[in-house]
């Protein structure tokens, strides 16, 4: 439920455009639309309180209104899930009425983890216009940030240095997270371009633990639960000697690169004729949802326990098992709700391309699952840990 009444909308159609109001007659302009979020996601005037995107009224404050569809409202709300703009923003989408005619209401609100980017560019509003920030800009968005971190992805690691990251590597990450035209015009000192990213405090003066996950060559000098434990078992049970065994660590992209490679080893894959004509490829596991589970696990996992994330290839299944319960929201009704213990680290894996979209991933894994002709998976939830187990296709 949105926070702002019908009256209140009708003086924000009525009224001057402003830091919390923009207005627009588009319903196709989807990059306007992007920046307006973004901008608002950002509060750069630090009001604390909800953006409003106001579509179906003009500049001059009349209401021309739109034809609201589902699919119309559908592409607004995909602004949550498609991983344009990130962190994540916080909106809710409405059809609403002022004068008797229909608008599409966007309400944003302020991000706790500024700066937020539309497509590597941060936007912000000061006044009644929307621009693109300037170096200083983001430095406050920066210094906001910090204040309000409060995820443990976010923390500064102050037994940890600035010489501790890899800046070979910030270079090929930044190459993804940020649009060219910015990198080309940034002077920052190397920190304050970390900074940015939410890699490095620089009120502490060292990295946060995100950054040291993506960019120290060996996390678990800090977080010594950050790597991946796998055995292969020629039988059915976790008592028996195991016939491979592997800790798989590093950075988040050395180690996800050798969860890929495993996974080339070890799934088989055959063709089965569907029709005289036609052939289709099997696997006894379908590789794209093995991935995704995998990439669930990195993303979710509780990186203050000690405990890996362990990987157990049996006979007949393979279980995931994952440090940390189901968090927040996603308690409730899993799959369906979904919340990020970790929004920098979840953000990492989008920019670097091993998710694709936000929200969608275990129902896209259940369906390949299911294509592929193995059974349903099973999950299994405890207040400090969650598994999955996929069954062999028959």
């Amino acid at each position: 439920m949105m926070r702002v009444t019908d009256q209140e909308l009708a003086r924000m159609a009525k009224g001057l455009e402003s830091a919390r109001v923009e207005r627009t007659v588009s319903t196709d302009n989807r990059a306007k639309f992007g920046e307006a979020i973004c901008a608002f996601a950002n509060d750069f005037s630090g009001q604390g309180k909800p953006g409003y995107l106001l579509v179906g009224v003009a500049d001059d404050g009349s209401v021309c209104g739109v034809n609201v569809t589902d699919k119309l409202l559908l592409s607004f709300a995909e602004f949550r899930n498609d991983g344009s703009i990130l962190p994540t923003p916080s909106i809710q989408v409405e059809k609403r009425e002022i004068e008797g005619r229909e608008i599409i209401v966007v309400e944003v609100m302020p991000s706790h983890f500024p700066p937020v980017r539309y497509k590597g560019v941060v936007w912000i509003r000061t006044g009644p216009s929307r621009s693109k920030a300037t170096e200083q800009d983001e430095r406050i968005l920066t210094e906001r940030r910090m204040a309000l971190a409060r995820t443990f992805d976010a923390m500064p690691c102050p037994d940890a240095a600035l010489a501790d990251l890899s800046k070979q590597e910030f270079l090929q990450y930044q190459a993804y997270a940020i649009a060219s035209e910015v990198i080309d015009e940034n002077h920052r000192l190397p920190e304050d371009q970390m900074a940015s990213l939410r890699l490095y405090n620089t009120r502490a003066s060292c990295p946060t633990n995100a950054g040291l996950l993506l960019l120290a060559p060996d996390p678990r000098q800090w977080l010594s639960g950050a790597y991946i434990q796998f055995l292969r078992f020629a039988g059915k049970e976790l008592g028996e000697q195991p016939i491979a065994a592997k800790e798989i660590g590093g950075n988040l992209p050395t180690m996800l690169r050798q969860v890929e490679e495993l996974l080339r080893v070890y799934i088989n894959e055959r063709t089965s004729p569907v029709s005289s004509l036609r052939e289709k490829t099997v696997a006894n596991y379908p590789r794209w949802a093995l991935r995704e589970l995998f990439m669930n696990a990195v993303m979710h996992r509780n990186y203050e326990s000690t405990q890996p994330i362990r990987f157990f290839w049996f006979a007949d299944r393979i279980e995931i098992h994952n440090p940390g319960g189901l968090y927040g929201e996603a308690r409730t009704d899993f799959p369906r709700n979904n919340a990020y213990r970790n929004p920098i680290i979840a953000e990492i894996l989008k920019n670097l391309g091993y998710v694709n979209r936000y929200g969608h991933g275990i129902a896209r894994a259940k369906k390949e699952i299911q294509e592929n002709g193995n059974p349903e998976p099973t999950f299994y939830m405890q207040p400090d840990m969650f598994g999955v187990t996929l069954w062999e296709a028959a």
